[in-house]
């Protein structure tokens, strides 16, 4: 990596990093629309989750006090039946086939009935948001988008949702390090100064989204972190069905 893409990437890290430790979502879909734009799919995934898993973790270990524990272990027994159904197949999704589902799976939630939806305090909702999800961050790269609408759907405050939220992912981010690092290309994280950059960068970001999000509202937290996740998701569609259109040869 040249000394201005590395530049390039650890400021976009950076930018990423505050936009989740203010929101805990919309920062890794960002990312992982960056990381996929110039790396093959396997080292874009396997570096987003590093970096996913540092800025999740610390994230998660700032708001500690206010992490939900029945939804996280509900939550990670779903995400550990996926990685090892998805292990028996060692899948890769290509390019357009990630940005085009990345794009959609907020605007797919929209059209799931009401009473499926769920609710992060019911441990059954849980454990099936972390199968579903954990399946979409294989083929995508996140599940933010699925997990912003079913934390934002419950009762849990905003400390909450993101201490909870920030734990959850850090266990599906592992899980995408192991399946993208370790079965499909063991070689996917062999730059070690651009995986420390990246993990220190995200650290830094994390914490000063974290001093934003003590001083905001509740009601200003939810709207602005639907309109944000919205607007990126809608550009990966379009972008998504792009490729899919100039790239005849991708399929699923």
């Amino acid at each position: 990596m040249s000394l201005l893409a590395l530049a390039g990437f650890v400021c976009t890290v950076l930018f990423t990093s505050i936009l989740s430790g203010i929101f805990g979502m919309a920062g890794g879909v960002i990312l992982i629309g960056v990381l996929l734009s110039f790396m093959p799919v396997p080292i874009a995934m396997a570096l987003h989750g590093a970096t996913q898993i540092a800025a999740n973790l610390s994230r998660a270990v700032l708001w500690r006090r206010y992490i939900q524990w029945p939804t996280v272990l509900s939550y990670a027994a779903g995400l550990a039946m996926a990685v090892g159904v998805w292990s028996l197949f060692l899948y890769v999704p290509e390019r357009a086939v990630a940005f085009l589902l990345l794009g959609l799976s907020p605007f797919a939630m929209k059209l799931v009935p009401d009473s499926w939806r769920g609710v992060p305090e019911n441990r059954i909702d849980s454990f099936l948001y972390g199968v579903v999800c954990m399946a979409a961050i294989l083929m995508t790269g996140v599940a933010g988008p699925m997990l912003d609408a079913f934390f934002l759907r419950g009762k849990f405050e905003r400390r909450e949702i993101v201490a909870s939220k920030s734990a959850v992912q850090s266990l599906g981010h592992l899980g995408k390090v192991l399946y993208f690092g370790a079965l499909v290309d063991s070689g996917a994280l062999d730059e070690p100064l651009v995986l420390g950059l990246a993990i220190g960068t995200a650290i830094l970001g994390t914490s000063l989204g974290g001093m934003v999000l003590a001083r905001m509202q509740d009601v200003s937290f939810r709207r602005w972190a639907d309109r944000i996740v919205t607007a990126v998701c809608l550009w990966y569609a379009v972008y998504g069905v792009y490729l899919l259109w100039t790239q005849p040869g991708a399929n699923f």
